[in-house]
């Protein structure tokens, strides 16, 4: 089958993307700032969030049907069934762990939750952390009231830049495992890690003391009359997270392949293992448990990132398709140019296939221009720091907005859910992102790729 990307797809398929990612805003706007008004009503239904997404996503389904290649549209349904699967693996398991307790929700407290998540990111996954840690760290802060920030430079470091050190932290850095990238080779990261680490950690602990400092004096000494020391109960469900690990880390394509599984039915095998485990954890830790009570579990927040993600997976095909098609017309060759076009993109598209796309650009660039780069370390064809700035603007920049990786719109949910007041899709990019991470990447930009 002729690949999508010699099609010369028109301009307008991009206009159902930008249409979703457009009212995604709106509705997000509304339903934070009139939450009694009839488009909040509407969006807080995740019902109707799924016929948004599929009524964007019905034009890109008409046009592939039109010029009838279908290969790039099922080869991005076939990722989004993988990261379905995967995100749901993660947080219905990781529903099952309840880290009881509750301690006082002091920056100084909020910071080594975070700095603990950060590690823990690329070990069990940006998701994993997420769902492990979000509700104790909700728990904590539960009696103050200025704490509109915290989910927020959660999604930052534990999210997002916490996971850039082992494949298993991130999709984009997995699929780069799986296309021969060497599996301890992003520990090479570390420097970057740490420095952006670093300074959002200090943005965090001055701004989270500034709120602290101004929370009533009543609420502050009922946060302190009801500690309890932390506990873990569903300690079970660690092993259920184990196998997922395990299955994703041996289970890759070039393994199905040498097996003879590569194409068919069992090509799935890793998302048929991950759902049995989770099947196992709800025989552990049933709806019912107390584990899952005490965590408040309910499925809607992974059901919100299911049904919009669906629109987002079709809707933004014909995107990367023209990026693969005319991204060598870009004049993208210097290495600053690959953290920030790979970073930009992220933010806005999923960024497991735009790291790909970009690996696949810096490799047609270090061919077309031998000298250009020390090809010095190089993998794959790509040379070291090239690799390095499309990997840190996947993983980085992914915190950009709410859609920029998975576990964003999850851990918003839950928040929500738990009654903070988080930021609407807009505010958060203008009053976080803009203001916190930019200047953040642009000094990593500075340090590293100048």
């Amino acid at each position: 089958m002729e690949h999508a990307s010699k099609i010369n797809l028109p301009l307008w398929s991009l206009l159902p993307f930008a249409g979703l990612l457009l009212t995604i805003g709106i509705m997000s706007f509304f339903a934070a700032n009139y939450p009694h008004g009839k488009p909040a009503h509407i969006w807080e239904n995740n019902r109707n969030k799924l016929i948004i997404a599929l009524l964007w996503a019905l034009p890109v389904i008409g046009l592939f049907m039109k010029v009838g290649h279908w290969g790039p549209m099922i080869t991005s349904l076939e990722e989004y069934f993988s990261f379905i699967v995967l995100l749901f693996s993660l947080f219905a398991i990781s529903g099952g762990i309840f880290i009881d307790g509750d301690i006082q929700g002091t920056p100084l407290t909020n910071l080594i939750v975070l700095l603990i998540g950060s590690v823990l990111a690329n070990l069990v996954g940006t998701t994993g952390a997420s769902m492990l840690l979000i509700r104790l760290f909700l728990r904590i802060n539960s009696e103050r009231k200025r704490t509109g920030h915290l989910p927020i430079f959660f999604i930052f470091l534990v999210s997002n830049i916490g996971g850039c050190l082992l494949p298993i932290g991130d999709p984009p850095l997995f699929l780069g495992y799986l296309k021969g990238v060497p599996f301890f080779w992003t520990l090479k990261l570390f420097p970057k890690w740490i420095a952006a680490i670093f300074m959002i950690s200090v943005i965090f602990y001055i701004w989270d003391t500034i709120c602290y400092k101004h929370e009533r004096l009543a609420d502050i000494k009922r946060d302190i009359s009801i500690q309890k020391p932390i506990k873990i109960r569903g300690k079970i469900n660690f092993l259920w997270l184990f196998v997922v690990l395990l299955s994703v880390i041996i289970l890759t394509p070039n393994q199905l392949k040498a097996w003879g599984i590569s194409h068919g039915p069992l090509m799935f095998l890793r998302e048929y293992i991950m759902l049995l485990v989770t099947a196992f954890s709800f025989i552990s830790s049933p709806l019912h448990s107390m584990t899952r009570k005490k965590n408040q579990f309910t499925f809607a927040p992974i059901l919100e990132v299911t049904y919009l993600f669906i629109g987002i997976f079709i809707a933004m095909v014909p995107a990367l398709e023209i990026l693969k098609a005319q991204g060598s017309t870009l004049g993208i060759t210097k290495i600053w140019q690959f953290f920030w076009a790979t970073g930009t993109l992220s933010s806005v598209l999923d960024n497991a296939p735009t790291y790909l796309t970009f690996l696949s650009l810096a490799q047609g660039v270090a061919t077309d221009n031998p000298g250009l780069f020390s090809m010095t370390g190089s993998v794959l064809g790509v040379p070291a720091i090239l690799l390095s700035s499309i990997s840190l603007g996947a993983v980085f920049m992914g915190a950009n907005t709410y859609i920029g990786n998975g576990p964003n719109f999850m851990v918003k949910a839950i928040a929500d859910e738990w009654g903070y007041k988080t930021p609407d899709f807009f505010s958060y990019i203008l009053k976080y992102s803009i203001p916190i991470l930019f200047p953040v990447f642009a000094l990593v930009t500075v340090i590293f790729f100048i």
